[in-house]
């Protein structure tokens, strides 16, 4: 056991955690944690997997593993872990919600911190890209590299404009747990079945993207059955699990669902975006087994080393997640500049899978001098109003921001005409509607100007 007591050792990243590790409440469910750091872990690891550009014929091809090598899809039933991020964030706002019920708290007040410890550390990203949208040409950089790098490395910001939009609802999802139970996730289970019976039967355009909030508002009331014991047995627990994936297999296997439980290029269906019943398959089926693992994982977490290795992950997640895009996209360029050096390597060829494991060390260290720089944005509390935000600029703020951010995902900051080549109004949304809400840079501009 190291010396906690030690001035130096706090000072490194391990000890500051181990002394946070050291000042948890006993009553804290540390395995909640692990979920999460587990979670965002396996989301680095397939994405640096799955993305695999290569250099034919002098020219970079973007290359996808999942449409190069057709049987790594079946690994995205491991990979594809956003259920459990949902699942966690059920308990967790289970847990803060009825906290914030029992000390008079209002909602303004609950959310609007929820709402600036996700969108703070995304305001650094979307802004540093922005810039190299805008100057990246005049740096010498083809347009078309600087708008697939900004695509790219923006492709995270998607699951925050839905996973806000499922927190901002929590007064009434969690109202409908306590009072119908599991019957609140079973209603939820049957409108998601309903639309893709309407988008694959009866071929009703746009209802399927309906189920962006079927499907993970009802993982996040499995967080809430979570929180109250519901999965508590291990036997029951488990039958969750293989249910899940029973039902998984019958639907990829007789259905008209793919095995990739993320989007494949060329495809003409995907289980994510927008999600389907599939995908919910995966969440119960993950839900399930986690779950059956809890009491094993929480002995594991009783060893210090081990949960300030958690503690230590769960300090800097969203800035992990936000930021391993961009650290894949600066090692890429690297090798591009440096002559194209194993970029050659034909993608799914033996050479290539030998090579990974000095790919990911590379993308490792890339990423720790990030995770220095704009970890202190995640962790800092910018001012906020003393006085609870009036509940319109809180509805609008949610609503720009989660906009801007979907917009992102869905047709990328860069434009292909235009002066700037930047879709500005896309980049500004998310930090008008930061300020609308009480916080954020042009926020503490427009307050120090008054």
């Amino acid at each position: 056991m190291s010396d906690t007591t030690n001035p130096r050792a706090k000072r490194t990243l391990w000890g500051q955690a181990e002394e946070m590790a050291l000042k948890a409440p006993a009553s804290r469910n540390r395995y909640v944690d692990f979920l999460r750091a587990f979670s965002i872990i396996a989301v680095v690891i397939g994405h640096w997997l799955v993305a695999a550009p290569y250099i034919e014929n002098g020219v970079v091809q973007g290359g996808h593993l999942l449409g190069i090598q057709p049987w790594t899809r079946w690994l995205t039933w491991g990979f594809q872990v956003m259920p459990i991020f949902f699942l966690v964030g059920g308990f967790s706002n289970s847990v803060s919600w009825s906290a914030n019920q029992r000390n008079g708290g209002s909602y303004a007040g609950w959310f609007t911190g929820r709402l600036q410890r996700l969108v703070n550390p995304v305001l650094p990203l979307f802004l540093i890209w922005t810039l190299f949208a805008l100057f990246g040409k005049a740096m010498g950089v083809d347009k078309e590299i600087v708008d697939l790098a900004a695509e790219l490395a923006l492709i995270p910001v998607w699951f925050l404009s839905v996973y806000l939009m499922v927190a901002a609802v929590v007064p009434l999802t969690h109202a409908a747990w306590k009072r119908y139970g599991m019957l609140s996730f079973w209603a939820l289970v049957a409108g998601a079945v309903a639309v893709d019976f309407a988008t694959f039967t009866l071929d009703v355009p746009l209802i399927n993207f309906t189920n962006f909030a079927f499907v993970w508002l009802a993982v996040h009331q499995l967080g809430y059955a979570w929180s109250e014991g519901y999965f508590s047995n291990t036997k029951h627990a488990l039958l969750w699990g293989i249910s899940g994936l029973v039902v998984l297999t019958c639907l990829v296997g007789l259905g008209p669902y793919p095995a990739a439980m993320i989007g494949v290029p060329g495809d003409s269906v995907s289980n994510s975006m927008p999600p389907t019943i599939a995908l919910l398959s995966l969440g119960i089926a993950q839900t399930g087994f986690a779950l059956a693992l809890e009491p094993a994982g929480r002995r594991m977490l009783d060893n210090l080393r081990a949960w300030t290795g958690v503690v230590l992950i769960n300090g800097m997640i969203m800035t992990i997640y936000l930021w391993h895009l961009t650290a894949f996209i600066l090692v890429m360029v690297a090798a591009w500049l440096l002559g194209g050096i194993g970029l050659e390597t034909p993608p799914g060829s033996g050479a290539w899978w030998a090579a990974r494991p000095v790919w990911m060390i590379l993308y490792v260290v890339t990423l720790f001098p990030l995770l220095i720089l704009f970890t202190r944005y995640e962790r800092a509390s910018t001012w906020v109003a003393s006085n609870d935000v009036a509940h319109w600029r809180l509805i609008a703020g949610l609503l720009l921001v989660c906009l801007g951010l979907a917009a992102t995902a869905a047709i990328t900051i860069a434009s292909p005409t235009g002066v700037t080549g930047v879709r500005l109004w896309v980049v500004a949304l998310p930090f008008i509607g930061a300020a609308l809400a009480g916080f954020g840079p042009v926020h503490d501009i427009m307050r120090r100007v008054r």
